[in-house]
């Protein structure tokens, strides 16, 4: 197996969580350099990897093939464009860009300097996402008429992270976590036919909106996804009405929850289910009712880090290509427009 020496910029949660574990882990890479630019945290729990101070330096190190850009997202523009001009490939964190046409810039530097450019959509990856799409793929529900895809958390006061709330370029909710119900939005059904938004500012302390809805029109079909900071409840993030039934999938996925707990992953199954039944399907068969609860199975971001080593060593396709996070970034230009001027905008 070839081994990808690959550097990661940041070693926030970001690169404590989501990424340094599954390099580290994976057979198919080593993990060769981490950037903290004042602290030395990184020694205790990667003592063979660099001790980079600056991204500039990580790019400067002609070992590396691979950098993953997990910094802020106002830096992701200049940081992946450093990174291709000095050769190496590319892992960036969601969202891609803050604009098209940064995302357009990026994806044309790479193709021409044949380097491979992915962004990291692990949640394609969830358990829960995963659960969601069989039962779509195997149409239990028959035509699909209405979906809700929500993420709620409870957070009624500032965090403290001025790139994600604070006032500045791709902060918000809406850059924060649109990017993972957008992209499965687009997996799940592809491109939709027009849009109408809903982007506010709930809480005072913070200076960016913190709540989006967004409505998706299809020909035979409306999609709603949907964030907010303020659920000490939280429902099933996803629910599914067809003209045969409906399907009900709570957000049941461990892994974060076990890498904050220190748990290594590996390319075996590493996370454990949920404990309980976490769906419910109530469809028909043979013509009578049927309401089951279902337990979905384990997701593995591993299956992320599998996929892009086969894309970048072998003839494996590249598991989120910039084609298709861009239309990620297109939704969310649109949503603020939609807002701003509180019309549906024409896709």
């Amino acid at each position: 197996m070839k081994v990808v020496k690959t550097g990661i910029c940041s070693f926030g949660m970001s690169g404590k969580l989501f990424h340094a574990p599954f390099v580290d882990a994976h057979p198919g890479y080593e993990l060769s350099a981490i950037v903290e630019r004042n602290r030395d945290e990184s020694r205790a729990l990667y003592p063979r990897a660099k001790l980079c101070r600056s991204v500039e330096e990580l790019c400067a190190d002609d070992s590396i093939e691979l950098i993953i850009v997990n910094t802020p997202t106002h830096l992701h523009f200049e940081q992946v464009k450093m990174a291709l001009e000095a050769g190496k490939h590319v892992l960036v964190e969601k969202p891609f860009t803050i604009t098209v046409k940064q995302a357009e810039e990026l994806m044309e530097l790479a193709s021409k300097k044949n380097l491979q450019l992915t962004i990291y959509q692990n949640r394609r990856y969830d358990g829960d996402y995963r659960a969601v799409k069989k039962v779509i793929d195997e149409k239990l529900l028959g035509d699909l008429r209405e979906v809700e895809i929500r993420y709620d958390r409870y957070r009624p006061t500032y965090g403290g992270k001025p790139h994600k709330e604070g006032d500045l370029p791709g902060a918000g909710i809406i850059y924060d976590l649109s990017p993972h119900l957008v992209d499965q939005v687009m997996q799940l059904f592809g491109w939709p036919s027009a849009l109408f938004a809903d982007v506010w500012q709930m809480r005072d302390d913070v200076a960016v909106p913190d709540y989006f809805e967004i409505l998706f029109y299809y020909e035979k079909l409306r999609v709603r996804v949907k964030a907010t900071c303020i659920a000490r409840e939280t429902d099933h993030a996803y629910i599914l009405h067809g003209m045969k039934g409906s399907f009900l999938q709570h957000r049941s996925d461990l892994q974060e929850a076990e890498l904050l707990a220190g748990t290594r992953p590996s390319l075996e199954s590493w996370c454990p289910g949920p404990a309980l039944p976490d769906g419910v399907l109530h469809t028909e068969e043979e013509g009578l009712p049927s309401r089951k609860e279902l337990t979905s199975e384990p997701g593995n971001y591993m299956g992320f880090f599998g996929d892009l080593h086969q894309s970048l060593t072998a003839d494996g396709a590249n598991p989120v290509p910039p084609e298709e996070a861009i239309l990620t970034i297109r939704i969310i230009e649109a949503a603020l427009q939609s807002a701003k001027e509180g019309n549906l905008i024409k896709l």
